[in-house]
């Protein structure tokens, strides 16, 4: 049974602009009963969400709605919940690694078509630790439990697995928890007027932009580094 925890967040969030315009005394709904649960947890919260979210029941989405609930509800702790939901989510995908480890191309077979298997093994083959890294720092709908289970599943080394996890996911949470922390209520307002695609793209196009600035820069230091060697 699949928990539909995004909707569920999409709920909490309607729930808390609602509650500012609405009068008197009403029963608490779910959502809002979940949301204050996951307020009283903070950071832990987010590490058990990050572990059901990467190995037991997936729920995608869930853990950067949290992530930037939580930021946005105390702003000066956004490194904090960052971390958080890093290492719940590094932490998740290491136990589906480790199961996929032992298992081999059963894992594969199990939770892949012939098609899929195929299509995920190539890429993961010619691309390697950057076949993790990219679905780790990149939102939904793109896909990281394949990568993750291919990653065990052809013996990759866990050294490399745990780096490009970490570096993705920290990458990733570190903008979402940041953005929480600055816009905070706006953030909501853009995801309910446009859904989550908006706020995705927008980090896409930010991350994007990040890694052009980068390459742009050691392209730069490489004619000087060439010359002072000369």
């Amino acid at each position: 049974m699949k928990w539909d925890f995004h909707n569920l967040l999409m709920r909490a969030v309607q729930a808390a602009h609602a509650a500012k315009s609405a009068q008197g005394t009403k029963p608490l709904s779910t959502a809002r009963i979940v949301r204050r649960w996951f307020f009283h947890l903070g950071g832990p919260g987010l590490i058990l969400l990050g572990l059901i979210d990467s190995s037991v029941i997936p729920i995608p989405g869930s853990l950067d709605a949290m992530t930037i609930i939580l930021a946005a509800h105390e702003k000066t702790l956004w490194t904090y919940y960052a971390v958080m939901a890093t290492i719940g989510s590094v932490v998740g995908a290491y136990l589906t690694y480790r199961i996929a480890r032992k298992q081999g191309e059963k894992a594969l077979q199990a939770k892949l078509s012939p098609r899929n298997m195929k299509k995920v093994t190539q890429i993961f083959e010619r691309w390697g630790f950057f076949s993790i890294a990219l679905p780790a720092l990149l939102p939904p709908p793109m896909p990281m439990v394949p990568f993750v289970i291919a990653a065990g599943a052809m013996q990759y080394s866990l050294k490399k697995f745990l780096l490009a996890m970490t570096l993705g996911r920290a990458v990733r949470y570190s903008i979402l928890a940041y953005l929480g922390a600055v816009y905070g209520r706006k953030i909501f307002a853009v995801v309910l007027a446009h859904g989550w695609t908006a706020l995705y793209v927008m980090i896409g196009l930010a991350v994007a932009a990040g890694i052009i600035v980068l390459i742009m820069r050691v392209r730069r230091k490489r004619p000087a580094f060439a010359a002072g060697h000369d």
